[in-house]
């Protein structure tokens, strides 16, 4: 696993290139461990995920599907969810430069803002060994894409390009290979420069509270959110900043 901090935005790189960065569960230890630490690391204020070499991530390395068959897991100890992602405060973005499947399209579902190179393969590939829709996909696909859309990468497993998952919308952006990690890293670069990490933060929280509850909640928490005086130093910088057409001056998103 490797991790490049700069202008206040932190690049991941699932780092086993010759697997095509395949799942195994010392990753998934070592990513979820460089999360919570980026979470409380001030002088980052939006992440970057992307794999190393030709792949992002085409699920678990074989050797570890091999194990599971046999009723091996070899995950003791391991209790945070595949979705831990989702605990991140700050923004997190997906560069798909190359295959993605199962759990890898699973830690791609979990980012706030997916890019991918054009021609990378993402699938959810679980029916085509055999298994259920693991780890959320059942529920949080629908949400991304549509019923439809969710039903035919569930149940037939089958792969598709990136511009066909940005025509579904569970990509945002389709760009060339050699300029996707540049381009995520410099949208990531945007928010860290010109956006409030508080604001950020909570944008993510009530995005997600959102699925699951009605419109006139969701006004009543934003109307009770703008309020809190904490926000205020926030709101006023923003003002100011527009007023006096310089870039803004925000206070990182303090640790947990």
């Amino acid at each position: 696993m490797l991790c490049h901090i700069a202008d206040g935005v932190a690049t991941i790189t699932l780092n086993r290139p010759d697997r095509m960065n395949a799942w195994t569960y010392e990753m998934e230890v070592a990513y979820f461990d460089l999360v919570d630490a980026l979470d409380d690391d001030t002088s980052v204020r939006a992440v970057v995920l992307t794999g190393a070499g030709r792949g992002f991530c085409p699920g678990l390395d074989a050797s570890v599907l091999a194990d599971r068959t046999q009723g091996i897991t070899g995950a003791e100890g391991v209790e945070r969810p595949m979705t831990h992602a989702l605990t991140l405060r700050k923004p997190l973005i997906a560069a798909i430069n190359g295959g993605c499947a199962g759990i890898g399209l699973i830690q791609a579902l979990v980012a706030d803002i997916r890019f991918a190179a054009a021609g990378a393969k993402l699938a959810t590939a679980f029916t085509r060994r055999g298994l259920v829709a693991e780890f959320g996909a059942s529920w949080m696909l629908p949400r991304l894409v549509g019923v439809g859309n969710a039903m035919d990468l569930l149940l037939s497993g089958r792969a598709i390009t990136a511009e066909e998952a940005t025509a579904m919308g569970l990509v945002n952006r389709v760009l060339p290979g050699d300029e996707l990690l540049t381009t995520a890293q410099a949208y990531a670069a945007d928010l860290a420069t010109n956006c409030s990490p508080l604001a950020m933060q909570a944008v993510k929280a009530q995005v997600a509270a959102d699925w699951s509850r009605e419109i006139d909640a969701s006004i009543e928490e934003a109307a009770l959110l703008v309020k809190e005086p904490a926000r205020r130093p926030d709101f006023r910088e923003g003002v100011a900043s527009y007023a006096e057409r310089r870039g803004p001056n925000f206070a990182p998103l303090p640790p947990r």
